[in-house]
């Protein structure tokens, strides 16, 4: 294993432990502001992903390539497919105090460690590919699974403080 590889699984460590931590702290607090807040990554990345995408094209004695549609496909409906998972795990209640909270799942933590370790182990499968195609293959997955996730989070939300 070199370095970067190294670099690539700590970064990945990180954000389990901070997605985990943040989870564990956010559910002995409310959802504030009608859950819009739910909504922020989604509006994000776009802008995050758009500019990433206009640096690749930009990179100086590398042409750019659209990867083919079939692999957009399947990017797409493996982001679509992770997301509905972490989704299905995500839960809302209404307590006594009439507020809506972040229901408890126990499951939570293998639910992310297993959506993060199948990211890993594909992109360890298809290094072969150009790094250009492979990043926008990437940000297609990661960006359909963050909407599917918390669009529908929001959805899940909203329905719970209406009853």
């Amino acid at each position: 294993m070199n370095a970067e590889t190294l670099i690539g699984y700590g970064i990945g460590a990180v954000v389990i432990i901070l997605v985990i931590w943040l989870r564990t702290r956010g559910k002995a607090k409310p959802i504030r502001n009608k859950g819009r807040g739910m909504l922020i990554p989604v509006f994000l990345l776009l802008i995050v992903f758009g500019l990433s995408i206009n640096s690749l094209t930009h990179i100086p004695d590398h042409p750019f390539h659209i990867p083919a549609i079939w692999e957009l496909l399947c990017a797409g409906v493996l982001g679509v497919a992770l997301g509905s998972i972490m989704l299905y795990h995500t839960g809302y209640e209404k307590r006594e105090d009439g507020l809506v909270y972040s229901k408890p799942n126990p499951n939570f933590k293998y639910v992310i460690i297993a959506v993060i370790a199948v990211r890993l182990i594909l992109s360890q499968y298809f290094k072969g590919l150009d790094p250009s195609e492979f990043a926008v293959l990437t940000m297609v997955m990661a960006y359909l699974y963050i909407c599917v996730w918390r669009i529908g989070s929001f959805l899940k939300y909203r329905k719970v403080s209406a009853s």
